[in-house]
């Protein structure tokens, strides 16, 4: 049951945020349904693929096609209502559905009796992946690769399911609530994991000389 909802709010938060998306890129009718498409299978269909389940499995998730195609038509006929609080919440509807899919995601590696390597990658890819496909196909910068911190809260629950810290349904949506939550911190206060800039050095370096 837990498996169940978690892949119908994931689904319906992606399909969203992809239909979403392909709209404000001026996207027609129908690469609005393939984008919202790829954002809400891509990921899980990336994770089949590494973690060893048929490609095939994705074909028999009926309900979930016809929920994603539901979301993504009420966008389509109801844009002014949706894209008036995108710049708002927008961020949110992705945040639900990293959550969402992540703990789905390292559940299913766990269930197949995978090591926690397998439950961390199959969170990540399938919190992240749908997302990633979404912006390439729209020519943007891939959410996972900015500043925010993105994909590692999607490690955080891979690594606590593989290590049996949480388990229970309570705990499983416990988690997804705690996902959300810093996600949405961490891109309102711009947290972010430590980088380096070679070109930002290679400047310093000529200001110097100069």
């Amino acid at each position: 049951m837990t498996w169940d909802v978690l892949n119908v709010i994931g689904t319906i938060a992606f399909a969203i945020s992809g239909a979403i998306v392909a709209m404000e890129e001026e996207y027609d009718i129908l690469g609005v349904y393939i984008l919202g498409a790829v954002t809400a299978f891509g990921g899980g269909a990336i994770r089949n693929l590494l973690i060893g389940v048929p490609i095939t499995v994705l074909w028999e998730q009926e309900l979930l096609f016809h929920i994603a195609l539901f979301a993504m038509t009420v966008v389509f006929l109801f844009p002014k209502m949706l894209l008036k609080h995108w710049r708002t919440w927008g961020n949110f509807t992705d945040a639900i559905g990293l959550a969402a899919f992540a703990v789905q995601g390292a559940l299913y590696a766990v269930e197949m009796g995978h090591p926690i390597s397998a439950a961390v990658v199959a969170a990540v890819l399938t919190g992240s992946g749908g997302g990633i496909i979404r912006d390439l196909l729209a020519g943007r910068k891939p959410l996972v690769l900015r500043a925010e911190i993105y994909a590692f809260w999607a490690i955080l629950a891979g690594l606590a399911i593989g290590y049996e810290f949480i388990s229970t349904p309570f705990e499983l949506y416990s988690l997804c609530v705690v996902i959300v939550i810093l996600r949405v911190l961490s891109y309102t206060y711009k947290w972010s994991l430590p980088n380096r800039s070679f070109f930002q050095r290679q400047a310093k370096k000529l200001h110097t000389k100069n």
